[in-house]
């Protein structure tokens, strides 16, 4: 066998399925073969990772990198490089920028920020009632899937109107393209925050008052409504309510295809944390009660909920920080502690790492159309790889993270379990814990390796793109020419007589 770039020897490599003693050699980029020790093609490099489990890189359908629009808060450098430090390889980045991504000049913006990404990387572009016309221009321009904010979030997009939300699903199910959605009624909450207000509530909890469960059971019914008409792919983010998951289970038992995501603090934090650290846990959906961590990480387990996301937010400490929670930015950094925290609750035995290795890479690889080339450790595959140290402890610290927005909930947090090297393609971007800053702008698009599975558009023939035409055989007034038929009948008056 030829040369390759590098040997990691003596690992543990993780699957889904299974866990088995391997080494893994990587030329050009991809796994060239995996396999005993002994039968490994001499190397340029190598690793020893005994004692050491290697992973699929994490892949984050979920952050908020801030460029264009606002720096102060994160970079895509700087996001990116938060990603590499958390074993994340591959991230997809949402359209909540300044300008949001939902045009070509909005798009060119944010491919140009992301020259300098450490991470691969999709885009999801704009959903929205003025982006219907562009959504196909927007996928030949470099947008891998999309974004509706049924719930209003950062930014104040205003959310989609239910006639838009179908056309768009209309265009994208006979493509194939998933959709992410924050399923949260807009309507509800902003009477409820308006009154709250009102009241003269300030307090942490009074975010939470402001979106209770129903309006979380109500969207994700609506949404999968019209992705089961239309066969749209559909993706639910950030869930976080045990009440909402009948819902979802009943979709999936009928065939929609709609995959769901949760995060960290849904399943770890809830109101107790929010009455401790207030506005610091201010994110939407917002930190829940106690009874709904548990029925989460069984819904994992089930497969009601496929993945593990971040919602990567970050803000400045001073916006985060005031003394009224409606004046507190919504969401915190994420996308570097995700990995420290589940394997935490795999040490704890919550789950297995053939568990989390599902949640984390393989299922987002399946649901983006990224599976076979990334979300896996097999032959032909990107080699992006964390490589991890189970026993490894340590004090999560928010003054260390690799993000711009220094404050975080999970800030004095003993973890066990920890990425220790990353690497995207074949190359280190994180190595030995440490940063490896020239390898910033190895990141590249997915784009070019995304390929979706056959689409199953349904009920097309009720398209609005379809019944915009006069079917053949079918006269294109309602009116006929000659109405002397309806005269006295009462659907028409009588004709005028002529004057004598």
């Amino acid at each position: 066998m030829s040369n390759a770039d590098l040997v990691i020897r003596g690992g543990k490599i993780v699957s889904p399925e299974q866990i088995i003693d391997a080494s893994i050699a990587i030329a050009d980029g991809r796994i060239v073969a995996i396999g005993h020790d002994d039968l490994m093609p001499s190397a340029r490099e190598e690793l020893r990772a005994d004692g050491q489990y290697l992973l699929p890189g994490a892949i984050d359908s979920h952050v908020h990198f801030r460029d264009p629009g606002y720096p102060h808060k994160e970079t895509w450098k700087t996001g990116s490089a938060a990603a590499a430090c958390g074993g994340v390889t591959t991230v997809f980045e949402m359209p909540n920028t300044n300008p949001p991504t939902g045009t070509i000049e909005a798009l060119r913006l944010k491919q140009k920020a992301a020259e300098s990404s450490y991470v691969d990387y999709g885009i999801h572009g704009l959903l929205g009632d003025d982006t219907i016309d562009r959504l196909e221009e927007l996928l030949d321009a470099g947008v891998t899937s999309f974004k509706a904010f049924v719930g209003n979030t950062f930014g104040n997009l205003p959310a989609p109107s239910d006639g838009a939300l179908l056309e768009g699903f209309e265009k994208l199910a006979p493509l194939g393209i998933r959709t992410v959605v924050h399923a949260e009624n807009s309507s509800i909450m902003a009477r409820r925050q308006h009154r709250l207000e009102e009241a003269g509530r300030i307090d942490p909890l009074a975010h939470l008052a402001s979106r209770p469960a129903v309006a979380e059971i109500e969207a994700i019914g609506r949404v999968l409504t019209l992705a089961e008409w239309t066969g749209a792919r559909v993706h639910i983010a950030h869930h976080s309510a045990a009440d909402s998951l009948f819902v979802l289970r009943a979709a999936k038992l009928r065939g929609v295809d709609v995959t769901v995501e949760t995060c960290p603090q849904y399943l770890l934090l809830n109101t107790n944390d929010m009455l401790r650290l207030g506005g610091i846990l201010r994110l939407n959906p917002p930190i829940r009660e106690e009874r709904h961590n548990q029925p989460l990480w069984d819904a994992l387990m089930d497969g009601t909920i496929d993945m593990i996301a971040t919602d990567h937010a970050p803000h400045t400490p001073e916006e985060k920080t005031r003394e009224s929670i409606w004046a507190c930015d919504c969401g915190f950094p994420g996308v570097e502690t995700q990995m420290p925290l589940m394997l935490t609750e795999v040490n704890r035995q919550r789950a297995t790492l053939m568990d989390y290795v599902k949640w984390s890479a393989a299922a987002p690889a399946k649901a983006w159309g990224l599976y076979g080339t990334k979300g896996v450790l097999a032959v032909g595959a990107h080699a992006d790889i964390a490589v991890v140290d189970m026993d490894r402890r340590a004090v999560l610290s928010q003054g260390r993270l690799q993000s711009i927005s220094k404050i975080s909930p999970w800030n004095g947090r003993t973890v066990q379990g920890a990425p220790i090297h990353t690497l995207v393609r074949g190359r280190f971007v994180m190595r030995d814990g440490q940063l490896v800053s020239e390898a910033s702008g190895w990141g590249q698009s997915v784009k070019g390796v995304q390929r979706m599975p056959t689409p199953r558009a349904r009920n097309t023939e009720h398209y609005i793109s379809a019944v915009l035409k006069t079917p053949e055989g079918v006269p294109p007034t309602a009116v006929p020419a000659d109405l002397s038929a309806f005269e006295g009948t009462g659907f028409l008056p009588p004709a005028p007589k002529e004057a004598a």
